[in-house]
């Protein structure tokens, strides 16, 4: 049985995509701008986020539909738990909590998985497809917006297990149009997909409130030091 589940995801939510992309905390961290402690708690999201997912996809396996889409080598956890204990020590996991956006993702995620768990498509194509595509690039944003050496607090964006990125999102695509889904079942996958986005853009912007912060912050500190300078220039200068 072939369907065209993949087309349907890519073209059903591209308006969901791009607003993903213009949100404030996405659009600084493509320009380069980290605030270090809002990327820790994003990060501490996925953690969590990418283990319920996970967990939930593993007691699926045997799932028709979800069966499509387990491929282990796609697999998150074990990496954040790497970037985890690189930014807070090896005593990461009793520092770290979800934030609000972050517990109402992985509780979407639990309720699929208990409910229906077909749905889980939509939540394995929005994180992993999004990963694959721009992980390097984002790898090296964070590396020099963080002054992170190689191999430090960037596991995330990295798929050892994947030699080809391009190869295996193709792979990706062929796997899940061959799952057993009917027209009904294709639009619930593309409506949860959106949902998927809009909970990973609660997540966004609730760090974006700490990212203004700290820029502010910064823009304070500079300001300050340049009148400082410029205090003892004219002094100076007297």
């Amino acid at each position: 049985m072939t369907s065209n589940l993949s087309t349907e995801l890519r073209e059903g939510t591209k308006k969901a995509h791009t607003m993903a992309e213009n949100m404030g905390f996405v659009r600084c961290f493509l320009r380069g701008v980290v605030e270090k402690n809002s990327y820790r708690k994003l990060v501490a999201n996925f953690y969590y986020a990418y283990a319920a997912m996970e967990e939930e996809l593993e007691r699926h396996r045997d799932h028709p539909v979800v069966s499509k889409i387990y491929f282990p080598e796609l697999h998150r956890k074990a990496s954040l738990e790497a970037d985890l204990a690189y930014y807070h020590g090896p005593n990461w996991a009793s520092e770290i909590s979800m934030t609000p956006g972050g517990k109402r993702y992985v509780d979407r995620i639990r309720e699929v998985a208990n409910t229906q768990p077909e749905l889980l498509v939509s939540h394995s194509y929005t994180r992993y497809i999004g990963d694959l595509s721009g992980g390097q690039i984002l790898k090296g944003i964070a590396q020099r917006a963080m002054n992170l050496s190689e191999g430090e607090g960037t596991a995330f964006y990295e798929f050892p297990d994947i030699a080809d990125e391009k190869a295996f999102k193709a792979k990706y695509r062929e796997s899940i149009d061959a799952a057993p889904v009917d027209d009904a079942m294709v639009a619930s996958i593309v409506a949860e997909a959106n949902d998927a986005f809009a909970l990973n853009m609660e997540m966004f912007k609730e760090l974006e409130g700490n990212l203004v912060k700290a820029i502010g912050q910064m823009l304070f500190n500079t300001l300050t030091s340049r009148r400082r300078r410029g205090s003892t220039e004219l002094a100076t200068a007297e």
